[in-house]
């Protein structure tokens, strides 16, 4: 076992839990720290591309949308959206670096993947209006948290686990060629297991908890799919070297990017909406 690894998880763990269980500032501050090396290290990665994506204005759009999530100024989201797109094509522009289509697209990009996707954990956290003891505000979303934190997490240790262990065809051989099938099934189940348990602790539906499951282990491994794409196709192996055992920021929270907005809107729209049973009923007259 690499003791490195291990010291750094619980280093990133602990005030990662802490940050969600408090909210507000706190979740805010830890969000807005990720946020801020992951723009930085997709920036590093993109060079070795010959692309210049604009660290600044994701950096910036970013910063706008925590601090409207704060003040839950949603309303104002698609005026900030439409603003940073903005931003980023005029800024390219008076810089002159070329290429310049490249550089728009790897900035928007960037600010989706690096900034927009991991928002979202403050949107999620801010989901229902109950309170657990008067200590933890909204401490629906802090389970919904809790929930994603822990499920992820038992999806990258178990398909490890399962792929050493089990392990014989190959799952994305081009793209990561250690990820085996098996262990991709290992890891989903485990996942699936450790939500329904989560989930059933926090209130929420069976089969909601099973859904949410299949969800988190699915987005959980593209996601990291998609980041080895990313480096394999810059031609580095890890986005940075700050985290020991762990590698950068990107490495450390890929499994994370894309499944937090995924688990925020089935829980927005399907959990606590009725907004898919209406569309049902108006499709069906």
């Amino acid at each position: 076992m690499d003791t490195k690894r291990v010291i750094t998880a619980f280093a990133i763990g602990l005030p990662a839990l802490f940050a969600i269980v408090a909210g507000g500032l706190w979740l805010t501050a830890l969000v807005m720290v990720i946020v801020f090396y992951a723009c930085k290290e997709y920036t590093i990665i993109l060079r070795h591309k010959g692309f210049f994506p604009s660290f600044k204005i994701m950096f910036a759009s970013s910063l706008i949308f925590a601090v409207l999530a704060y003040f839950n100024l949603f309303n104002l989201i698609p005026l900030a959206f439409t603003l940073s797109a903005l931003m980023c094509l005029m800024w390219v522009l008076f810089r002159g670096r070329q290429p310049y289509i490249a550089n728009v697209a790897t900035t928007l990009f960037g600010f989706l993947y690096c900034g927009w996707f991991p928002l979202h954990l403050l949107f999620l956290r801010n989901i229902g209006q109950e309170s657990f003891l008067n200590v933890i505000p909204h401490a629906q979303g802090a389970g919904y948290c809790v929930l994603i934190l822990f499920a992820v997490l038992a999806t990258d240790t178990f398909c490890y686990v399962f792929g050493c262990k089990y392990g014989k065809n190959k799952l994305a051989p081009v793209v990561s060629p250690n990820k085996t099938i098996e262990g991709s099934i290992g890891g989903s189940v485990m996942c699936m297991l450790f939500s329904l348990g989560i989930g059933l602790a926090i209130g929420l539906p069976w089969y909601h908890a099973i859904i949410l499951g299949m969800l988190i282990a699915a987005f959980a491994q593209i996601g990291d799919l998609c980041e080895s794409l990313i480096k394999r196709d810059a031609g580095v192996k890890d986005s940075s070297n700050i985290l020991p055992g762990h590698g950068g920021f990107l490495d450390r929270t890929d499994s994370y990017i894309m499944t937090i907005p995924v688990v925020y809107y089935y829980l927005q729209y399907v959990v606590n909406s009725n907004l898919i049973a209406d569309l049902f009923k108006g499709l069906l007259g």
